[in-house]
Order: structure tokens, then sequence, then C-alpha cells
């Protein structure tokens, strides 16, 4: 260890310090918030909180939870269209991505300029809700699903990637009697894995921290509410109730809770959940990313 250190020029030097400060500026807000969260209401008041809590409690998340009951229905429904809206999404977006990448489809060049257009062009709320309304989605499950189910851009790149695939092997499958199916099935996906782990990243995400088509969509149904919609509303009844946190001068009774601390631990628990998949994933982001992107 000592002899390799002696190796170490001042370049290798300098980049670790670097590294190590970067490292120290990525973390300071996620800690500086997890401290807040976990730290008495009226000890924050004060300020000065950066990455320990100076009175450790949980009051802040029975505040949370104990306002309002449906927090675990909500939970239940936020994890269920994340992976159902996450799974539904791959498959769709594959398939599609598959047949745009198919050399002999007759309408590619047509299909995939509609695809493009969409991504600069939009209808707008109104129309959207509109359209929702007339296929009978308001207060439905499948409101989460459908609009989500195709994104231009997930397509995009997973088509890119698919163009890197040899067409050697697709023609030896075909020559081995092997049908559309079985070739996308058994071949394409399993070599797509990096990028569909990619797109099923941003699926999830996505899913996850929506809650603004809950309150278009779904708001009269509390069977379908979400933990995002949940949060948000307590987020606001804190701001409405507690008012600006500095001008309470930490008058705060003992056993409330002010905005800030609200705030801080929504965020945690809005994050937290999302945070656990990604290391899951974390290998082959950054794969799918680049091979999606490039051409050779």
């Amino acid at each position: 260890m000592k002899k390799d250190f002696k190796k170490w020029t001042f370049f290798d030097i300098v980049l670790v310090l670097f590294m190590v400060f970067v490292l120290i500026i990525t973390l300071y807000p996620f800690l500086n918030i997890l401290a807040i969260s976990l730290n008495n209401a009226v000890d924050t008041a004060k300020g000065g909180i950066h990455i320990w809590p100076r009175e450790f409690t949980f009051a802040n998340y029975k505040e949370i939870f104990g306002s309002n009951d449906r927090l675990l229905q909500a939970f239940f429904m936020s994890v269920l269209r994340t992976v159902v809206g996450t799974v539904t999404g791959v498959i769709a977006s594959t398939m599609l991505a598959y047949t745009l990448s198919r050399r002999d489809f007759v309408f590619n060049k047509q299909v995939g300029f509609l695809l493009v257009i969409t991504m600069f062009v939009s209808g707008g709320l109104i129309p959207e809700y509109m359209l929702i309304r007339h296929l009978g989605l308001i207060n439905e499950f499948a409101v989460y699903i459908l609009p989500m189910l195709i994104s231009a851009f997930n397509v995009i790149i997973i088509r890119s990637f698919m163009d890197n695939i040899p067409p050697a092997l697709e023609e030896s499958a075909k020559i081995d009697g092997a049908n559309d199916f079985t070739i996308f099935w058994r071949i394409i996906v399993p070599l797509c894995l990096p990028v569909i782990a990619t797109i099923a990243l941003f699926l999830a995400v996505g899913q996850w921290n929506s809650w603004f088509d809950t309150y278009l969509y779904a708001r009269s149904n509390e069977n379908l509410t979400t933990l995002q919609f949940e949060l948000m509303k307590i987020l606001d009844n804190a701001n409405i109730s507690g008012g600006d946190v500095t001008s309470q001068n930490a008058q705060v009774i003992a056993d409330q809770t002010n905005p800030q601390s609200i705030k801080m631990a929504i965020t945690i628990i809005a994050t937290v959940p999302i945070l656990l998949v990604y290391p899951f994933l974390q290998k082959y982001f950054v794969t799918g990313l680049t091979l999606g992107a490039v051409k050779s």
C-alpha cells in the first residue's frame, strides 16, 4: 500500500482531493435534509442544523403519518402504479422500438417522424383532459398507466441501442426456424438488458414522483390516492397553518412541527424508496445510455 502511494503523482493527489470535494458537496444537501427531518421542531426553528440533528426525534414523521390515515393505502397505490407502469411501459416501448428497428418495416420513417413530433408539439392540458374523460379513465386505475405507456424519448433510446445489434444474429435465428416473436424474446431482449434497465429506471422515477395526474383525474376516488398526492396535501396544510418559519422565533409548542421540518421529512419519505431501487440498476444505467446514444 505504501509503495502504491509513493507512485502517486501530483495529478493523482489533486484528482482524489477534487473527487472528495465533489462527494462532500453532493452528499451535504441530502444529509442536511435528513438531519432537519430528524431534529426537534423547536430546535430547528433556531437554525444552525447541518448534517447531524441536535435533538434527535421522530416527531416530524409521526406528525405526517398521524395526520393522514390514508398514507398506508396511498403508499400501496404508489408502489402498485410504479410496478405496473414500469413493467407495461418497458414492454410497450421495447416492442415498438423493435418494430421501428426492423429494416423491412414499410412505415418506418413515417411512424418515427410522428414520434419525434410529439417531443416538440403537445396538445395541451385541456385536450388531454377531454381525451381522458371521453376514454372513461377518470377515477380509474388505468389513468396512471395508459397515458404514460409510450414515451417517444424512451422508444428512440431503445431503437438506437437495437440498431447496434448485428443483423447476422437475426438472420441466423431465421435460418434455424425462429419467428419474429422468438427472435424478439430470445435474442433482442437479453441483448438489450442495459438499455431496458435504464428505461425502467426512468419510468419508475416518473411514476413514483407523479402526483399531478392524481390531482386531475383521480382525486375524488380515495382508493386511487397516491403517496405523493397525500404528501403534497400535508405540505400545503403545513404552509398555510405554519406561516414563515423564521418569524416564529422558536415559539413553537413542543408537540408541534413547523413547515420546514414537514418539508424535509416529506422529502425524505418521497426520495428514499426510489433510491433503494437505483443500486440494483446502476450497473446498467451508464452502459445503457452510452450504447443507446452512439450508433456505429
